[in-house]
C-alpha cells in the first residue's frame, strides 16, 4: 500500500488542483491554488527535480560517505545546496544527511511553487511541506495501528509554512532502527522535520518507549511538536492539534 502510494487515493483538497511528479525514487504529490496553468507547473517542477537529483547524485559520486552514514557528516567543498540543506538539518537532529532527503526535496519544490502560488502542499512519501490560507487536516497513517485513518492533525493557516514529516519502522521503504508505526514531527523546516522524525523513531523499539521518542524530539532545536505511535498507544507533545477524523473531512 505504501510503496504504491495507495493512501493518496484518500487525499482530498477540493479547493486546490493536484498533480504528481515522479523522477526515479522521487515521487511527489502536489496541490496548488493555480489550476489554470498547472500543466506549465508540472513541467517546471519536473525540471527542478531533475536538476536537484543531478546535483545530489553527482555529489554522492564524490562523497560516498554522504549516502551511507547514519551520523552528521561534514561536506566536501563545493557541495550543492540540496546536500547542504540535508546535512544542516541532519546535524541538528543528530542523524545522517539522507534522513532529510525527502523533506529537503519537498521544501525545495514547495518554495519554488510559492513564487507563483499562494497555497502549496507537497507530499513526498509521507513528508509534507505546506503553506496554506485555509485550515487543513493531515490524516494520520500508521500502518496497521488502529489510529490509521481515525485521527488527523489540524493545521491552522497562520502557522504555515510548515514541515510535517513521518518516519516509520514498520511501513514503507525508509530505513529506521526503531519499530514505531509512525513518528510525526512538525517544525518550520521540512528537512528538519524529516531528520527529527528519523532520530525520534530510531529510539522507539516497542510501545513502552513512546516517551523516549518524545524526549528525543523535544531536545531537537526547532521542533514544534511530535506524535509517536506504536500499535494501540500514542504520545503527543508540543504545538499539535489532534482531532478525530470523520469520513467526510477533507
Amino acid at each position: 500500500m505504501y510503496v504504491n502510494r495507495d493512501y493518496r487515493n484518500t487525499l482530498t483538497n477540493k479547493d486546490m488542483k493536484s498533480f504528481r511528479v515522479t523522477v526515479k525514487e522521487t515521487d511527489l504529490y502536489i496541490s496548488v491554488d493555480a489550476p489554470s496553468y498547472v500543466s506549465l507547473l508540472e513541467k517546471k517542477i519536473e525540471n527542478l527535480v531533475l536538476a536537484l537529483r543531478y546535483d545530489l547524485e553527482e555529489y554522492i559520486v564524490i562523497d560516498k560517505v554522504f549516502k551511507s552514514t547514519l551520523r552528521p557528516h561534514a561536506l566536501a567543498p563545493g557541495a550543492p545546496l540540496i546536500a547542504r540543506t540535508m546535512a544542516d538539518a541532519a546535524r541538528v537532529a543528530g542523524v545522517g544527511p539522507m534522513a532529510a532527503v525527502a523533506g529537503a526535496f519537498a521544501e525545495a519544490v514547495g518554495s519554488e511553487l510559492l513564487k507563483t502560488c499562494n497555497e502549496v502542499i507537497v507530499e513526498n512519501g509521507g513528508d509534507i511541506f505546506m503553506r496554506v490560507t485555509q485550515k487543513k487536516l493531515v490524516a494520520v497513517f500508521a500502518g496497521r495501528s488502529p489510529f490509521t485513518g481515525r485521527l488527523a492533525i489540524e493545521v491552522a493557516p497562520e502557522k504555515t509554512p510548515l514541515g510535517i514529516c513521518t518516519s516509520s519502522g514498520t511501513v514503507g521503504p525508509s530505513f529506521s532502527m526503531g519499530a514505531a508505526d509512525a513518528v510525526i514531527i512538525i517544525s518550520d523546516s521540512a528537512p528538519l522535520s524529516d531528520a527529527a522524525a528519523s532520530a525520534s523513531g530510531n529510539a522507539v523499539k516497542d510501545k513502552k518507549e513512546l516517551k523516549k521518542g518524545i524526549q528525543i524530539a523535544r531536545k531537537i532545536p526547532g521542533v514544534l511538536g511530535a506524535v509517536v505511535i506504536k500499535d494501540d498507544k500514542l504520545a503527543v507533545w508540543g504545538d499539535v492539534d489532534i482531532i478525530p477524523l470523520s469520513p467526510f473531512d477533507n
